[in-house]
């Protein structure tokens, strides 16, 4: 098969060999004009080229972060107007724990600021850098607009509000949705066979607010009790039984049918002490045989939440919460 003809190329000859014989040379033809040089081609006396002109480039975005602040905080004010804050409080705040753990922790040596081991009490500016374990903190200030985030979720018997667990059992923070630059912090506990809502929170600061006991945060429980409620029993319970860790009574008790040895009721109380509802019920001989928290302050569990999942507050709802808490002391409060 023949090799195409291009009106481009010139037909070459071959050899006997195959190979491509050199054009014939006219050399009555003038030769070409010499082609002038072009600026590339252009050298300097020592024969190099001259130097390209730097390629232009584009400005790039405006550097940010706490590294490129300076002086200026995250209000945008200068740092030597930003009020320094106590340092579990501001760890607090970004979520990585409680007060009281961060305290724990800063007492422990795991906390440096600026390179050097924190002390407890210790204040700190938005430019300090803080590290736990030699993880640069995202630290967080009073001052700063964005909302905290807060989950509810419909937790199931059989899981553990823990994240480790030695003896490996399910735990609620593996069906929590994962954040960068901070942790989700329970607010109040849930026992392992206790069923219902429980929140989270990025905020330490906000968690210890819902969990003091001078929010007056109403806790309310549907519990199925096994055994014979009587009136006085009843009665018992509303005024007050002595438990381990001191007095505690039920601010309302109210019937809410059933049949055969099981009977449930309604109750609700304003602290959350550790097994707190099962141990009252115990203090007059009965048995708790399913308890489900249904409401915690403001938050309702809703119907449509199945067991296992959970749903986040929007912004508004998180700012509107924030508005009706009070400032109360750091002091945390187990729960049922």
């Amino acid at each position: 098969m023949k090799p195409k003809r291009t009106p481009f190329r010139p037909t070459q000859g071959k050899t006997a060999a195959g190979k491509v014989a050199d054009a014939p040379v006219d050399r009555d033809r003038p030769a070409r004009a010499a082609r002038p040089p072009r600026p590339s081609d252009e050298r300097g006396e020592a024969g190099e080229r001259p130097a390209k002109p730097a390629p232009r480039r584009r400005p790039g975005p405006p550097a940010t972060g706490r590294a490129n602040r300076g002086q200026i905080a995250r209000n945008g004010k200068p740092v030597a107007e930003a009020k320094p804050e106590r340092l579990h409080k501001v760890l607090a705040q970004a979520g990585v724990g409680s007060r009281r753990e961060m305290e724990e922790w800063i007492a422990a040596g795991k906390v440096t600021v600026n390179g050097e081991p924190a002390k407890t009490g210790q204040s700190v500016v938005p430019t300090d850098k803080v590290k736990i374990g030699g993880r640069l903190i995202n630290i967080r200030f009073t001052g700063n607009s964005r909302a905290p985030r807060v989950l509810m979720y419909h937790k199931p018997e059989g899981e553990i509000v823990s994240r480790d667990d030695p003896d490996g059992r399910p735990s609620v923070f593996a069906a929590l949705p994962r954040i960068r630059g901070g942790r989700w912090i329970t607010v109040g506990r849930l026992d392992f066979n206790t069923s219902g809502l429980l929140l989270f929170t990025t905020s330490g600061e906000l968690a210890n607010k819902l969990m003091h006991p001078s929010s007056q945060l109403v806790r309310e429980y549907a519990v199925r009790v096994l055994g014979e409620l009587t009136p006085e029993a009843q009665k018992q319970l509303l005024e007050g039984v002595e438990l381990e860790d001191g007095k505690a009574s039920f601010a309302s008790l109210e019937d809410a049918g059933g049949e055969g040895a099981n009977r449930w009721f309604r109750v609700t109380l304003f602290e959350g002490r550790n097994r707190e509802v099962r141990r009252m019920f115990e203090a007059v001989g009965c048995t708790v045989s399913r308890l489900i928290r249904v409401r915690y302050g403001p938050f309702v569990l809703p119907p449509q939440l199945k067991r296992g999942r959970c749903r986040e507050l929007s912004e508004d709802e998180v700012k509107e919460l924030l508005r009706q808490l009070r400032p109360v002391p750091p002091i945390v409060q187990n729960e049922e």
